[in-house]
């Protein structure tokens, strides 16, 4: 069974979570900045098999797209294209960042390491394909 790669996109930097093998767990991958994010997917699918990619779907709290869409969109398009046969499914990123903040806040000593912007990227897309997860289980019970 190959992993999950989990992608929180951003303008300049892009946050990267994977499933261990079993699919139980997410963890942190890597932060790479967004003009380098097509060559490193493709490093690491030379090295481990890759199943799906879950993609943060940045929605307002109506259900409907925000602003970020105009970012997503057309990295989703290009990932779709440049990765097929591998699926790319959507899924719900809100509220990812605020937890992802309170997360650092709350467990990380220093104020330098709360600040850093690409650990809360890295922790958003933890905490979406995590989410993804605990999902896609409850509904294979």
């Amino acid at each position: 069974m190959g992993r999950i790669i989990g992608i929180d996109v951003g303008q300049k930097r892009i946050g990267l979570a994977v499933t261990d093998p079993l699919r139980l767990f997410a963890t942190g991958l890597d932060t790479v900045p967004a003009g380098k994010i097509f060559s490193y997917l493709a490093d690491y699918i030379q090295k481990e098999k890759v199943d799906l990619f879950v993609v943060g779907s940045p929605l307002t709290m109506n259900n409907r797209p925000s602003e970020s869409v105009k970012y997503v969109n057309p990295f989703v398009r290009k990932l779709v294209k440049t990765f097929d046969p591998i699926p790319v499914k959507r899924f719900d990123e809100r509220y990812t960042s605020k937890i992802a903040k309170q997360t650092i806040i709350s467990g990380i000593p220093g104020r330098k390491a709360r600040q850093n912007k690409a650990l809360v990227d890295k922790i958003s897309a933890v905490i979406m394909l995590q989410s993804f997860l605990d999902h896609d289980n409850s509904l294979n019970k």
